[in-house]
């Protein structure tokens, strides 16, 4: 989605923007729209034409709130807005359709596959994968850096689920349907024919994967989750395959976005990218500032247990709420100048990986992806420019770039001199 800098409030009406259609998210000003709520409507509620409805929270701590108590928010209705008033069919089976205690032994057995020394050994893959992606930059040709840049999670997801490589590109695009399904890149005549034609391919690809692997030795993610026990014993064939399937959703629908608008932010923001190339000792601070900026997840779902009070009113039990990430990560409560792209920013506590239970488990792998990606690509960024107008996403549930068309137009590095 379009990132505004400058906000207009007088020219948002709120009776008339609706937060549902995802292609508001590819042409709108959803920022726009976040700000006047904020400030008027905290809690807001819209009512669609079928008879559902939901209440949008925007502010930090709100969001914090419904994110992170699941005695008061849960999850198996449905965590994505797009499953409003229908549920989830892999309630209290996948790790994001569960709340605790259940989510708890779900994803325990679970966490050190994407932490410390699982990671260890996955770095110089994806310097290998982020080198392969910016390959064009050493040439003077036109790219699509959101394009190329679509394939680099699978280079750590493919490995840790031992997915085969040359199953890659069919996997990246089912789940880019699955993940914006309204989108023209992704769609096949209308938007639920692709959601359902992609849960079909995904669903059957891994429930091949699962008898190919059957009783089979190895460490990888797909194995552990065969095997692990979770709470009374071992999961179901079913259990397995949707949990693998929103393993490599949740990794490609949000780094690839993550890197391109960080790259587009730079472009858009020169003083940032030269204070970073003179002081590469920023990075760490760049992938945060990146993460905020961008928040490429950018709503969840969730339903109250009970009758809440948040900022503006009581969200009364069994109600669905949306909390938008990215409004939430420029609440001027709690950000400093938040339309300012910052890469020296202190105290970033972004909430892009979610915020409490389910925060991401694979938010380590997309930081270090992250970090690679900008050491690799900042030496070469000083000769890019923008060869066209960039194609935002239409979907409500990931904010990123179907298109990112980049010149080189000078070479200011070598990316095997990288740090």
């Amino acid at each position: 989605m379009r990132i505004t800098s400058s906000i207009t409030p007088d020219a948002v009406d709120l009776d008339h923007v609706d937060l549902l259609d995802a292609h508001f998210y590819a042409n709108g000003d959803p920022h726009s729209v976040w700000a006047v709520m904020r400030r008027r409507a905290p809690l807001h509620r819209q009512e669609l034409p079928d008879g559902r409805g939901f209440w949008s929270v925007t502010r930090y701590h709100d969001a914090c709130h419904v994110l992170g108590n699941h005695d008061d928010f849960g999850s198996e209705q449905g965590s994505l807005l797009g499953q409003l008033g229908q549920g989830d069919a892999a309630s209290g089976r996948m790790l994001v359709a569960t709340d605790p205690p259940r989510h708890t032994e779900l994803r325990r057995p679970l966490t050190h596959l994407f932490t410390g020394k699982a990671l260890a050994g996955t770095e110089q893959r994806i310097r290998q994968a982020v080198r392969e992606v910016l390959a064009p930059a050493l040439g003077h040709e036109v790219w699509d850096l959101a394009q190329r840049a679509a394939m680099l999670p699978m280079a750590v997801a493919g490995v840790l689920m031992d997915l085969p490589q040359e199953d890659w590109p069919q996997l990246v695009r089912w789940t880019g349907m699955a993940a914006a399904p309204e989108d023209p890149a992704f769609r096949v005549k209308n938007g639920p024919t692709t959601l359902a034609l992609a849960h079909h391919q995904l669903f059957a690809y891994f429930g091949e994967q699962y008898e190919l692997r059957a009783g089979t030795p190895g460490d990888d993610v797909f194995r552990l989750l065969m095997t692990m026990n979770a709470g009374e014993g071992r999961l179901s064939v079913d259990e397995v395959v949707v949990n693998c399937y929103s393993v490599l959703l949740g990794a490609n629908a949000t780094t690839p976005h993550t890197a391109a608008g960080t790259i587009l932010a730079l472009l858009e923001h020169p003083e940032q990218l030269r204070a970073v190339r003179e002081d590469p000792s920023l990075i760490p601070s760049l992938v945060e500032e990146g993460l905020r900026w961008t928040s490429a997840a950018s709503s969840f779902l969730r339903h109250a247990k009970r009758d809440v009070e948040l900022s503006g009113g009581v969200v009364p039990k069994g109600d669905a709420v949306a909390v938008w990430v990215g409004s939430a990560n420029r609440d001027e409560s709690v950000f400093t100048d938040p339309y300012r792209f910052h890469v020296g920013r202190g105290a970033n506590r972004h909430i892009a990986f979610g915020f409490g239970p389910h925060y991401c488990l694979g938010a380590g792998v997309a930081r270090l992806t992250l970090r690679v990606f900008l050491q690799e690509a900042l030496p070469l960024i000083g000769g890019w420019e923008l060869a066209g107008e960039p194609s935002h996403l239409a979907s409500n549930f990931v904010a990123g770039l179907t298109a990112l068309p980049i010149r080189a137009t000078a070479q200011s590095g070598n990316p095997d001199q990288a740090a």
